[in-house]
């Protein structure tokens, strides 16, 4: 008896301490969300936060070649908290798009998705799958994924789906009927997203639950529903049943994982939301009137693709600072320095149609550096009043919270597209020039910063009396940032 007993002791203590291990591992945090008193920021592992990064071109999941590890690293290195991913139902081919060593285009051998391949192939080593049976290396290669970017401080954006922008991206998709054995998919390319074809919908709606099942368990996580559906014939009952389709899946599983919606290019004005959506997304979003048009929503309004404006840094530092400081909640600037070749992006003699570098993340990193020292989530973007200079060439914009904390920026003015421009032009130094801000009576610190280099620049007190003042800057180059503090005891909080 004595011995059963301890027997049965130790089986206790081994299962108690198996239980705790378990309870350790799951998430202990809720997952990423609107912030409860400002919901134009995110909140995550309780702290306010802006999402802001310079990420790769979308491929880290279904491109297995593409390590991971070194990416997320790079990006942790810089500050940065942010990527964007698609899921591998889409697919891009080497030429697509002009993009160099393009991630979103792997090999035959390295392209893994959520659908199982079958003994069958192409006759050019394309592979053919069963829609009816999930991958098993696909799923433990995206939990490890996100075990990692989890690791790292990364927030993914796990995009679903994506437009078939070109017959040749369909041709090679997995619903293609020519490329599954289970008969669906028997359409053209601008049919594939409208919700007519009801087979090829099943086999949508399953994924995409499986898909949601796959990343509840990442407190790191947010889920659009479909890049771009403003392309290649998607339709927006399609995309309103798809939303509602995740929205329904995250309620089964009691999951409280937000859902984005990719709206438009540059800006529109969102006039009916889906009531399950709380991340609005656009592309290209220079000048950033987008913010403005949409103080509407409840969400946040983020801009999470850049690109063809050309490959300097200036170009999407300044279109970073603009967003951001206009009440931007997230910004990701799409860095073709990220390859399969270069996951640490060092690729610098690439040929695609945007940016990206080591530089550039840097910068990037400096800006929400900037940002996080304010009182988030309790700011907001000051009107054009706050700081005003009488150049014309000159683009001005301010963030904080009143008689508290506030940061200003100032950039030469660039034209919307300059891809094929010189940028000489545009890199002038600016000298004399004088900021009339207008301020709450009180005591301030000032540092201007240089945002290309993270360089302090100068550090001066300011005395504000009748609510306005004057501020000489120091010489600058293209822009320049200021981070203005109350100094009294009463506000000088955070």
């Amino acid at each position: 008896m004595p011995n059963k007993f301890m027997l049965l002791l130790c089986v206790g203590i081994i299962a108690w301490s198996v239980s705790n291990i378990v309870i350790a591992a799951s998430p202990a945090t809720d997952p990423l969300s609107l912030h409860p008193d400002n919901d134009r920021y995110f909140q995550f592992r309780g702290q306010p936060t802006v999402l802001v990064t310079s990420g790769e071109h979308y491929g880290l999941l279904l491109n297995k070649a593409f390590d991971y590890e070194a990416y997320f690293k790079e990006l942790q290195r810089h500050g940065l908290n942010h990527t964007r991913i698609f899921s591998g139902i889409y697919r891009e081919v080497p030429e697509s798009f002009g993009i160099t060593e393009n991630p979103l285009a792997p090999t035959h051998e390295n392209y893994v998705c959520p659908w199982q391949r079958t003994a069958k192939s192409h006759a050019d080593g394309s592979p053919i799958f069963d829609l009816s049976k999930w991958d098993a290396g696909y799923f433990d290669r995206l939990h490890r994924m996100m075990q990692s970017a989890s690791k790292h401080g990364i927030v993914v954006e796990f995009c679903i789906f994506c437009p078939m922008y070109r017959p040749v991206l369909w041709d090679v998709n997995p619903m293609n009927v020519r490329n599954n054995v289970n008969n669906v998919g028997d359409c053209g390319s601008k049919q594939v997203y409208t919700g007519e074809d009801k087979e090829l919908f099943k086999v949508q709606q399953k994924v995409a639950e499986r898909l949601v099942e796959a990343i509840v368990p990442f407190d790191n996580v947010y889920i659009e529903v479909c890049n771009e559906p403003y392309f290649g014939g998607i339709t927006d009952r399609w995309q309103n049943m798809m939303a509602d389709v995740i929205a329904k899946k995250l309620r089964k599983l009691s999951a409280r994982h937000l859902v984005s919606v990719n709206v438009a290019n540059k800006t529109k004005k969102v006039t009916d939301p889906h009531p399950n959506v709380s991340i609005f997304n656009f592309h290209y979003c220079h000048p950033p009137v987008v913010v403005a048009e949409n103080a509407h929503l409840h969400g946040v309004i983020g801009e999470n693709e850049t690109g063809f404006r050309g490959q300097a840094d200036l170009l999407y530092r300044t279109e970073g600072w603009d967003f951001l400081l206009a009440g931007g909640g997230l910004y990701n600037n799409l860095d073709y320095s990220f390859t399969v070749s270069h996951p640490g992006g060092t690729l610098t003699d690439y040929q695609s149609p945007g940016g990206g570098s080591e530089r550039l993340r840097m910068q990037l990193g400096f800006l929400k550096s900037r940002l996080m020292e304010l009182p988030l989530p309790d700011i907001q973007t000051q009107d054009a009043k706050f700081a005003v200079c009488q150049r014309d060439d000159i683009v001005v914009s301010a963030i904080g919270k009143a008689a508290n904390a506030y940061l200003a920026y100032a950039h030469v003015k660039l034209p919307g597209k300059i891809k094929d421009q010189p940028l000489g032009d545009f890199k002038q130094t600016i000298s004399d020039l004088t900021l009339n801000l207008r301020l709450p009576n009180g005591d301030y610190r000032v540092r201007q910063w240089d945002p290309k280099t993270a360089k302090l620049l100068s550090e001066s007190q300011l005395r504000v009396k009748d609510r306005e003042t004057s501020l000489q800057l120091n010489d600058f180059q293209t822009d320049t940032c200021l981070s203005i503090r109350r100094q009294d005891s009463k506000n000088s909080q955070r």
